[in-house]
Protein backbone atom coordinates (compact mmCIF):
# COMPACT_ATOMS: atom_id res chain seq x y z
CA UNK A 1 0.00 0.00 0.00
CA UNK A 2 1.23 3.46 -0.67
CA UNK A 3 0.58 6.57 1.03
CA UNK A 4 0.46 10.11 -0.23
CA UNK A 5 3.47 12.29 0.99
CA UNK A 6 2.18 15.41 2.77
CA UNK A 7 3.31 18.74 1.98
CA UNK A 8 3.56 21.70 4.51
CA UNK A 9 3.56 25.09 3.34
CA UNK A 10 3.63 28.38 5.22
CA UNK A 11 3.70 31.63 4.41
CA UNK A 12 4.46 35.36 5.75
CA UNK A 13 4.33 38.84 4.53
CA UNK A 14 6.99 41.08 4.48
CA UNK A 15 7.17 45.14 3.81
CA UNK A 16 9.30 46.36 0.70
CA UNK A 17 10.25 49.75 -0.94
CA UNK A 18 8.01 47.60 -3.76
CA UNK A 19 5.34 47.00 -2.07
CA UNK A 20 4.44 43.94 0.30
CA UNK A 21 5.75 40.31 -0.42
CA UNK A 22 4.18 37.65 0.24
CA UNK A 23 6.96 34.64 0.75
CA UNK A 24 5.41 31.40 0.54
CA UNK A 25 7.57 27.86 1.58
CA UNK A 26 6.85 24.43 0.60
CA UNK A 27 8.23 21.75 3.25
CA UNK A 28 10.15 24.37 4.53
CA UNK A 29 11.87 25.64 1.15
CA UNK A 30 11.01 28.98 -0.28
CA UNK A 31 9.17 28.39 -3.38
CA UNK A 32 7.02 31.67 -3.78
CA UNK A 33 7.40 35.15 -3.80
CA UNK A 34 4.57 37.40 -4.64
CA UNK A 35 3.91 40.94 -4.87
CA UNK A 36 0.32 42.62 -3.99
CA UNK A 37 -1.43 42.34 -7.37
CA UNK A 38 0.82 40.35 -9.33
CA UNK A 39 -0.34 38.67 -12.37
CA UNK A 40 0.19 34.76 -12.10
CA UNK A 41 -0.70 35.28 -8.62
CA UNK A 42 -1.82 31.83 -6.74
CA UNK A 43 -5.03 31.99 -4.67
CA UNK A 44 -4.07 32.82 -1.20
CA UNK A 45 -5.61 29.82 -0.09
CA UNK A 46 -2.72 27.62 -1.57
CA UNK A 47 0.15 29.60 0.75
CA UNK A 48 -0.44 27.54 3.47
CA UNK A 49 -0.61 28.43 7.26
CA UNK A 50 0.58 32.04 8.06
CA UNK A 51 3.79 31.27 10.01
CA UNK A 52 7.33 33.09 9.65
CA UNK A 53 9.91 30.92 10.98
CA UNK A 54 10.78 29.53 7.58
CA UNK A 55 11.76 33.14 6.48
CA UNK A 56 14.37 34.07 8.52
CA UNK A 57 16.91 33.99 5.94
CA UNK A 58 14.65 35.22 3.12
CA UNK A 59 13.95 38.12 5.00
CA UNK A 60 17.78 38.88 6.01
CA UNK A 61 18.73 38.51 2.16
CA UNK A 62 15.89 40.32 0.90
CA UNK A 63 16.16 43.42 3.64
CA UNK A 64 20.33 43.47 2.50
CA UNK A 65 19.68 43.77 -0.76
CA UNK A 66 16.88 46.51 -0.80
CA UNK A 67 19.71 48.48 1.44
CA UNK A 68 22.00 48.12 -1.83
CA UNK A 69 24.02 45.78 0.55
CA UNK A 70 23.00 42.42 -1.28
CA UNK A 71 23.27 41.51 -4.93
CA UNK A 72 23.10 37.72 -5.54
CA UNK A 73 20.79 36.03 -3.09
CA UNK A 74 21.68 32.29 -1.39
CA UNK A 75 18.81 30.43 -0.34
CA UNK A 76 17.74 26.97 -1.01
CA UNK A 77 14.69 27.19 -3.17
CA UNK A 78 11.94 24.62 -4.27
CA UNK A 79 10.67 25.89 -8.02
CA UNK A 80 7.63 24.07 -9.67
CA UNK A 81 7.34 24.13 -12.78
CA UNK A 82 8.10 22.45 -16.30
CA UNK A 83 11.99 21.35 -17.21
CA UNK A 84 11.69 24.08 -19.91
CA UNK A 85 10.76 26.95 -16.70
CA UNK A 86 13.44 25.47 -14.46
CA UNK A 87 15.70 25.93 -17.09
CA UNK A 88 14.96 29.46 -18.02
CA UNK A 89 14.43 30.46 -14.38
CA UNK A 90 17.94 29.00 -13.40
CA UNK A 91 19.28 30.85 -16.63
CA UNK A 92 17.69 34.09 -14.98
CA UNK A 93 19.75 33.96 -11.84
CA UNK A 94 22.93 33.95 -13.80
CA UNK A 95 22.23 37.67 -15.12
CA UNK A 96 24.53 39.83 -13.06
CA UNK A 97 23.25 42.59 -10.66
CA UNK A 98 22.53 45.75 -13.08
CA UNK A 99 22.44 43.88 -16.02
CA UNK A 100 19.65 42.80 -18.55
CA UNK A 101 19.47 40.49 -21.00
CA UNK A 102 16.51 39.99 -23.74
CA UNK A 103 14.30 37.57 -24.27
CA UNK A 104 16.20 36.34 -27.40
CA UNK A 105 19.27 36.07 -25.94
CA UNK A 106 18.19 33.85 -23.23
CA UNK A 107 16.51 31.49 -25.84
CA UNK A 108 19.99 31.07 -27.38
CA UNK A 109 22.24 30.94 -23.89
CA UNK A 110 19.37 27.46 -23.82
CA UNK A 111 20.26 26.58 -27.08
CA UNK A 112 16.76 26.94 -28.38
CA UNK A 113 17.14 30.19 -30.51
CA UNK A 114 14.02 31.25 -32.03
CA UNK A 115 12.12 30.28 -28.63
CA UNK A 116 12.11 33.70 -27.31
CA UNK A 117 8.13 33.54 -26.73
CA UNK A 118 8.57 30.70 -24.87
CA UNK A 119 11.27 32.34 -22.60
CA UNK A 120 8.91 35.08 -21.93
CA UNK A 121 6.14 32.45 -20.90
CA UNK A 122 8.26 30.70 -19.02
CA UNK A 123 9.93 34.10 -17.10
CA UNK A 124 6.25 35.05 -16.34
CA UNK A 125 5.19 32.00 -14.73
CA UNK A 126 8.62 32.53 -12.04
CA UNK A 127 7.30 32.22 -8.72
CA UNK A 128 10.14 33.86 -7.01
CA UNK A 129 10.24 37.49 -8.23
CA UNK A 130 13.30 39.50 -7.55
CA UNK A 131 15.35 36.55 -5.99
CA UNK A 132 15.17 35.08 -9.31
CA UNK A 133 15.22 37.98 -11.29
CA UNK A 134 13.17 38.47 -13.98
CA UNK A 135 13.06 41.91 -13.67
CA UNK A 136 16.05 41.67 -15.59
CA UNK A 137 14.72 40.46 -18.98
CA UNK A 138 13.71 43.01 -21.65
CA UNK A 139 12.91 43.32 -25.03
CA UNK A 140 15.24 43.06 -27.59
CA UNK A 141 14.53 46.61 -28.53
CA UNK A 142 15.59 46.96 -25.17
CA UNK A 143 11.98 47.97 -24.27
CA UNK A 144 10.92 47.19 -20.83
CA UNK A 145 8.33 44.14 -21.77
CA UNK A 146 5.94 42.46 -19.34
CA UNK A 147 6.59 42.05 -16.12
CA UNK A 148 3.89 39.80 -13.78
CA UNK A 149 4.43 42.76 -10.99
CA UNK A 150 3.94 45.76 -13.17
CA UNK A 151 6.10 47.35 -15.51
CA UNK A 152 6.16 50.35 -12.79
CA UNK A 153 8.14 47.80 -10.10
CA UNK A 154 10.14 46.79 -13.11
CA UNK A 155 11.46 50.05 -14.05
CA UNK A 156 11.88 50.98 -10.31
CA UNK A 157 14.18 47.25 -9.76
CA UNK A 158 16.12 48.21 -12.74
CA UNK A 159 16.84 51.91 -11.94
CA UNK A 160 17.66 50.76 -8.25
CA UNK A 161 20.56 47.98 -9.20
CA UNK A 162 21.71 50.57 -11.70
CA UNK A 163 21.68 53.04 -8.92
CA UNK A 164 19.67 55.57 -10.52
CA UNK A 165 16.19 54.70 -8.40
CA UNK A 166 16.00 58.44 -7.75
CA UNK A 167 15.09 59.04 -11.54
CA UNK A 168 12.14 57.05 -11.37
CA UNK A 169 8.78 58.22 -9.29
CA UNK A 170 7.97 56.60 -6.09
CA UNK A 171 4.19 54.78 -6.40
CA UNK A 172 4.60 52.31 -3.65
Amino acid sequence: MTTASTVTRQHTVIESPYGDLTLVATDGLLSGLYMTGQRHRPPEETFGVPDPRPFGETARQLEAYFAGELTDFDLPMRLEGTDFQRNVWAELVRIPYGRTRSYGELADRLGKPGASRAVGLANGRNPVGIIVPCHRVIGASGSLTGYGGGLDRKQRLLAFERGAEDEVPALF
